[in-house]
């Protein structure tokens, strides 16, 4: 494994390399408040294990990606207020910078193209790529993400409500406490994690790097994005869209609305399946994920027209 940082788009982005750097690679990007310790470790572990390098990367303002002091964080209550009446005020950064971001990084380890997996706000920022820029994407795997749209169903208020909460102090274990439980509330029903598997993944997220002023200005990004649906409509890439069935935080109609928006996409839900990565599934999602980039990289395979789990867009 290769760790480094580079002064990417003006800011200092981090970023783990995994794998043989003369085979293709598949590039994943986290969300909101997420550092690259995100995605599960077997996660990655399995892709490559497949064949691929695989490069994961902090966004900025998380993570070990250094925390912006720049520009300076306007009124977040007076802001939200503000995007709920239809205004666009100031924000610090768009979900398109965080898109430069990932591009230029492509650019600095002279990687050409990429199949591409995000999830949630990375998933946003995954769309953007493609949209923008598709000759540097070889397949988009957009999970549990959403198209911008204002209209799609929000998260729910049990969701809404504990997330609003703050930790009770700022000492590690209220931290970490507060982490739990947010993951807890946003997790899978069907396949709850244990409070042992949860202590250990929260702690190498907050290890990693998680701040609140971070977390605000990210959140701020995806509050001034606009509706991505007109654009998603030109994309002309083999594209897989991923969602858990009883996610509060993104609602599945978010996910089966970014399909429906990609001319030819396929999609995937999975009941039982919460706004995270359930152990219980790993397997069976990076299983779907490699199937789906063979089969838009195998000629062969594509000609035979394998069929496959996805329910028709």
């Amino acid at each position: 494994m290769i760790e480094s940082s580079e002064i990417i788009n003006g800011v200092d982005i981090a970023y783990q390399l995994y794998g043989d750097e003369t085979k293709p690679t598949i590039l994943l990007i986290h969300g909101l408040s997420t550092p690259l310790t995100g995605w599960p470790p077997e996660f990655v572990t399995a892709l490559v294990k497949q064949g691929y390098q695989v490069l994961l990367l902090d966004n900025r303002d998380m993570g070990r990606s250094r925390l912006l002091t720049n520009p300076k964080l306007p009124n977040f209550v007076w802001t939200a207020i503000k995007f709920k009446f239809g205004l666009s005020p100031k924000v610090p950064y768009s979900l398109e910078d965080m898109m430069m971001d990932t591009l230029l990084l492509l650019d600095h380890l002279n990687i050409n193209k990429v199949h591409l997996v995000g999830a949630s706000m990375g998933g946003m920022i995954a769309q953007l790529l493609a949209i923008h820029h598709p000759t540097r994407v070889q397949t988009l795997t957009s999970i549990m993400s959403t198209t911008g749209n204002k209209k799609l169903p929000p998260m729910s208020k049990t969701v809404t409500k504990k997330l609003a909460k703050r930790p009770a102090s700022s000492l590690y274990k209220d931290r970490l406490a507060y982490h739990i439980n947010k993951w807890q509330a946003i997790g899978s029903p069907q396949y709850p994690a244990s409070k042992e598997y949860l202590t250990v993944y929260t702690s190498s997220l907050l290890e990693r790097g998680i701040t609140t002023i971070g977390t605000i200005r990210q959140i701020l990004a995806i509050l001034a994005a606009s509706n991505r649906e007109p654009l998603l409509n030109s994309i002309n890439i083999p594209s897989l869209i991923l969602h858990g069935e009883c996610d509060e935080l993104v609602h599945v109609d978010a996910g089966k609305a970014t399909a429906k928006s990609i001319p030819n996409a396929q999609l995937k839900i999975y009941p039982g399946m919460g706004h995270d990565f359930p152990r219980e599934l790993i397997a069976e999602i990076v299983q779907d994920i490699l199937q789906f980039i063979e089969l838009h990289t195998d000629t062969d395979k594509a000609k035979k027209n394998i069929e496959s789990d996805y329910e028709p867009a």
